[in-house]
């Protein structure tokens, strides 16, 4: 079962106060799939009067870690996780709400039980894609996940 999308970004809020303030906030989660939100506002702004594509690269990132941190804890072991790469694609002005949704949850599961089951680290390629509210595509971001079984010591 998914933690609770408040508690999450009470999280957030502790954690990563940057993507809080600038409005980033965790919408939905399951086993498949986690959704965020953020809105183009003065304070996450470029120049161009969109949305700087730093605070786009948390809301997509944080869809693709939500889904990562869920599986690591549904797990009950104790699995470090850090973003090695990443790349951005960026297709049309971010304005207005900015919805990006990350459908890897079966790439975790997986990657999560060679973890558990080898001892080795794993890597796994997450896609999170950036749609304004008219379902336009804005920008589109791949993280590469690194999981590691904590040693017992």
């Amino acid at each position: 079962m998914a933690a609770g999308t408040r508690s999450f970004n009470a999280f957030l809020f502790f954690k990563l106060p940057a993507a809080w303030w600038c409005g980033v906030r965790l919408r939905e989660i399951d086993q498949e799939h986690a959704v965020v939100t953020v809105r183009h506002r003065w304070f996450n702004q470029n120049p161009f009067n969109s949305m700087f594509w730093a605070v786009q690269g948390m809301a997509a990132e944080l869809s693709t870690g939500a889904l990562v941190m869920d599986q690591i804890r549904a797990s009950g072991k104790s699995i470090s996780m850090l973003v090695a790469n990443n790349k951005a694609h960026f297709s049309k002005k971010a304005t207005g709400k900015i919805t990006f949704r990350c459908d890897d949850g079966r790439k975790i599961a997986n990657a999560l039980e060679n973890a558990i089951q080898s001892g080795e680290g794993q890597t796994l390629w997450m896609t999170a894609t950036g749609v304004n509210e008219e379902g336009v595509p804005v920008s589109t971001f791949e993280f590469e996940w690194t999981l590691r079984l904590r040693s017992p010591h």
